[in-house]
């Protein structure tokens, strides 16, 4: 099989991974995990993990690795995913990229370098020192003054990835978009890779979140929140930015009233669905499959091409 690689791709509650243990069965494949959130030990309900049994035997790669205190980077998976990938090749087996987090996929697939900036301790205590004195609502304003395209992917709570930003902009004169936009990408010549898209009618798609909002908290999410509060996780970390984390951990914080807190994360759910397609659409080279009514044909039509491209060596 070479160094053919798979990957599906799309929002989220699209249907990605019941394809990944379809595709997995056809063609002797393994499922690497390409989700930022699964990473985590812990965190099951909120972020959609496969169960053992829905694994149906297939092994998966990269979940349950961290604990939920432990920080996680695109960097991150990219080495780590690389390593599976050479590991499963090596065994005669087919990868299979599973996730909807674009600039981590993107990073293996298209041979994404990582801007190494060398950490400024000076800065950085200089920036700590503000937060205390003025909080950090006024070093997010500095970051959307000086990088807002950082601004809109940070969020205002995550101090940590504010307090780096602004270091890299008063330390080298440029912004971290800056650097990230510096970076040549090119396809990697190491993978050949098919990419999947799933995507659904957006009214369809919608209701499909909303519903599995809902099951998640029938299942236990809210106890979910509780426990990883428990066990020392804070709104610094990581795995506190994920949907449905933050918006329950503010109601559990009384920031906000319970249906507030639904609200919030039915809305942020369908717009992290939206920026995942455009993410999709203008970043990667993606063959998309339309899985609206979960028309009968578009499996076999998936299949088809999947094992052409598989042929084609």
């Amino acid at each position: 099989m070479n160094n053919k690689v798979i990957a599906i791709v799309g929002p989220t509650a699209v249907g990605k991974t019941d394809l990944s243990i379809t595709l997995a069965k056809q063609f002797n494949g393994e499922v690497i995990n390409g989700d930022s959130m699964q990473v985590y030990k812990g965190m099951d309900i909120g972020t959609a993990k496969i169960t053992e049994e829905e694994t149906e035997g297939i092994p998966h790669h990269l979940i349950d690795i961290l604990e939920p205190t432990d920080a996680y980077s695109a960097a991150d998976f990219k080495r780590l995913c690389l390593e599976k990938i050479e590991d499963i090749q090596s065994r005669g087996k087919l990868p299979i990229i599973v996730g909807g987090s674009g600039l981590y996929i993107q990073s293996v697939l298209y041979g994404y370098d990582f801007p190494e900036t060398k950490r400024d301790a000076q800065k950085t205590k200089e920036l700590e020192d503000i937060l205390q004195e003025k909080g950090i609502e006024y070093l997010y304003e500095q970051l959307k003054i000086n990088d807002p395209e950082q601004a809109k992917d940070i969020h205002p709570n995550n101090t940590r990835r504010v307090i780096r930003a602004l270091e890299i902009y008063h330390s080298t004169g440029k912004t971290k978009s800056q650097y990230l936009q510096e970076q040549q990408q090119h396809v990697s010549h190491k993978l050949d890779a098919f990419i999947i898209g799933l995507e659904m009618e957006r009214e369809q798609l919608y209701k499909r979140i909303n519903q599995r909002v809902d099951l998640m908290l029938a299942q236990g999410l809210l106890d979910e929140v509780g426990s990883l509060i428990e066990q020392g996780v804070s709104e610094e970390n990581t795995a506190f930015k994920a949907i449905g984390y933050k918006e329950l951990l503010s109601f559990l914080q009384k920031d906000i009233d319970f249906d507030e807190a639904i609200f919030l994360l039915k809305r942020n759910s369908r717009r992290f669905a939206k920026r995942q397609y455009t993410w999709f659409k203008n970043k990667m080279d993606v063959h998309w499959f339309d899985v609206t009514n979960r028309r009968k044909n578009i499996q076999q039509e998936i299949l088809h091409q999947t094992a052409g491209f598989l042929q084609d060596i």
